[in-house]
This record gives C-alpha cells, sequence and structure tokens, in this order.
C-alpha cells in the first residue's frame, strides 16, 4: 500500500520489525484504498510505547464526523520485549527506527519498521553508482540477445 524508498537510499537497514498499528473508525477503510503515504514519516519510543509520527492517512470520503486528523500520532503495537531490544539498540550512536511500508496481512494493517544507519553523501553516491552499472549491464544484455 505505501512504501519508503527513501529509506533504503538514506539509510542501511540492519534488521526489520513487523509491528500493528492502532487504527480508529474509517482510517481502515482508506487505507484499503490505498490512500496512506510514510514518506516524511518517522518512529519513536517514548515510555516503553512506539508511536509512528506523520504518516499521512488520508480522510475517508464517505466518512462523516468520525474521521480523525489524517496526520495524528498513532500508536505501533510490538511486543514489550521486542520495543526494549530496539530502545538499546537506538542508544547506539547512528542507530533510529524508520518505517519502511505499510500493508495488510489478512484483515490487520501492519507496518514494517527498520532498525538503521544514517548513510554518508559517499555511501549514497556509491549505491547510485552501482544501480548505474547494473542498468548498464541489462541494457547490453537485452541488446546482445534482441540483435
Amino acid at each position: 500500500m505505501a512504501n519508503n524508498k527513501k529509506a533504503y537510499h538514506d539509510y542501511f537497514i540492519d534488521e526489520k520489525h513487523e509491528a500493528g498499528i492502532a487504527l480508529h473508525g474509517t482510517e481502515v477503510k482508506s487505507l484499503r484504498m490505498g490512500k496512506c503515504s510514510i514518506k516524511e514519516a518517522f518512529v519513536r519510543i517514548e515510555n516503553g510505547e512506539m508511536f509512528i509520527y506523520g504518516m499521512h492517512v488520508s480522510p475517508y470520503e464517505k466518512g462523516n464526523i468520525f474521521n480523525k486528523d489524517p496526520l495524528r500520532v498513532r500508536k505501533l503495537l510490538l511486543h514489550k520485549s521486542e520495543i526494549n531490544k530496539l530502545t538499546g539498540r537506538i542508544k547506539e550512536k547512528g542507530y533510529t527506527i524508520v518505517p519502511l511500508q505499510v500493508y495488510f496481512r489478512g484483515s490487520l494493517a501492519k507496518v514494517e519498521v527498520g532498525l538503521a544507519r544514517g548513510k554518508k553523501l559517499y555511501d549514497k553516491r556509491q549505491d547510485i553508482a552501482k544501480k548505474d552499472a547494473r542498468r548498464e549491464a541489462e541494457r547490453e544484455y537485452k541488446v546482445r540477445n534482441l540483435g
């Protein structure tokens, strides 16, 4: 439903965890229609609970007074032990938690969060160079096989 491709560009993802999202009313219907964005979203751990900030879920058109604020803070549902483990890792230098994607598993809305380290500018340039080289190699392969 929603991917955060920028996270893969800006961070090295070390671990991935699946978390549930606490949603209200018409937000689920809006998510099912794909009206969700996590491009500007980030995750924080406060008082042993995990929250996602900046996740935009558009209001449901057919909803009425029950529609919630599209940018409200939403609670992420993880086991206490997982949250404690992530808290310990965050205290290490350079680690943060970023949302990677939002999807449905069965009838439940899930968000995949990643434990991430920030990339330096030269790391980003190396990634771009690798992608360009791979794209060029695929283009050469395609030309050779079609011609």
